[in-house]
């Protein structure tokens, strides 16, 4: 953990906001696992399995007094905060209705600064965020990037909005009524349990969409393994104290091993025994025609475009960061390597691939079945 000169803390009574979530239940887990009490809260039913060490607060982000329910008062209350929860709208720009902006902001950025107000008015001590490496991306090219690039102000989804206004906050309250924060910026988070990466790749394969790879295959991306992402969590609660080196800061938290999207995914589809394309397309061309067609899905009502601009920009531009100031102020290392992580979640991924398959082959079997004479 950092050198032996950084100082540390434990975390005490935990507080977890979407524990229902991929990340919030992996990280509720671990923190069980380590003989911490915990809160987990979410909008919907815990999946987590009865614990002593577990508290369940179901509730809304929106809601000041849920929030407060979920923090506690006294001696009930949490000493350290990891806000995970979020709504991931991956659609954005001039072209998306005021509802839809709306949502995105109530949940991430004023449910944000509801838990942080109930927070340092109960005397939580330590806030990790939740945001995303794309709060610095706004379409450029970077590689190894580290954590003084500025913020961008180019945003073509509300994910990302709503992450740099709350991020701004998050870091900008280090101190205020006692309680330190900082902030975690996650790549694509994948793993057992992941219903967002994959999933998407795996729509995409069985809608037939992937008949070609996009962008140069030198094009890298970094992503972070869930179990990676979770001990990156956990150090930087751990040095939020006094004196120590996380109030305040955002850190890039990845495996470490940047690599290109379709080579990543080229062994899990192999696995589900499907061919890969090996014919490629300009990356900048099919950009061009989703942001067209995102516009076209909000102002005309056509259907969802195939791929959101923000994961085109993913896949032909180079967009993997530094883990260097993690390592140097937390002792962060990544604990599992992405051949060692694809090894144990292979076997999940083929199994939610084949439900996913069978589910998209069900209406039309329905469909094919002979109808029943009346009577």
């Amino acid at each position: 953990m950092g050198d032996a000169t950084t100082p540390t803390t434990e975390l005490g009574r935990v507080l977890v906001t979407g524990g229902s979530g991929f990340v919030g239940a992996n990280l509720v887990t671990e923190l069980l696992d380590r003989g911490l009490q915990v809160r987990s809260f979410d909008r919907v039913p815990s999946p987590l399995p009865d614990h002593p060490g577990l508290e369940v607060v179901q509730g809304d982000i929106t809601d000041v007094d849920d929030v407060a329910r979920a923090v506690g008062t006294g001696a009930d209350k949490a000493d350290t905060v990891f806000h995970t929860a979020a709504i991931i709208d991956l659609m954005g720009g001039a072209s998306v209705t005021e509802e839809y902006r709306q949502r995105s902001f109530a949940v991430n950025v004023t449910g944000t600064k509801n838990l942080v107000h109930a927070a340092q008015k109960a005397g939580v001590q330590r806030f990790v965020y939740t945001a995303s490496n794309s709060v610095v991306m706004g379409g450029q090219r970077i590689a190894g990037g580290d954590e003084t690039l500025p913020y961008t102000e180019r945003f073509n989804d509300l994910y990302t909005e709503t992450k740099v206004v709350a991020e701004k906050f998050v870091l900008s309250q280090n101190g205020v009524s006692g309680m330190l924060t900082c902030s975690i910026r996650p790549s694509g988070i994948w793993g057992r349990g992941d219903q967002t990466m994959f999933r998407k790749v795996f729509e995409s394969v069985l809608a037939g969409h992937v008949k070609v790879l996009v962008g140069n295959k030198n094009v890298k991306l970094d992503n972070s393994y869930v179990h990676n992402l979770v001990h990156g969590f956990i150090l930087a609660a751990q040095h939020l104290v006094d004196g120590g080196t996380a109030p305040g800061q955002a850190y890039f938290i990845n495996d470490g091993e940047p690599i290109n999207m379709f080579e990543f995914a080229r062994p899990v589809m192999e696995a589900c025994g499907e061919p890969w394309p090996t014919f490629r397309v300009s990356g900048r061309l099919v950009w061009f025609a989703m942001t067209i067609w995102q516009f076209l899905h909000f102002r005309f009502g056509l259907p969802k475009p195939l791929l959101e601009p923000l994961a085109v920009e993913r896949l032909y531009l180079d967009n993997y960061f530094s883990i260097a100031k993690a390592e140097r102020d937390l002792g962060y290392r990544p604990l599992y390597t992405t051949e060692q992580a694809l090894e144990h979640c292979i076997p999940y991924y083929v199994d939610l691939f084949g439900r996913m398959k069978a589910e998209a082959a069900q209406p039309a079997v329905q469909a094919a079945a002979p109808v029943p004479p009346a009577g």
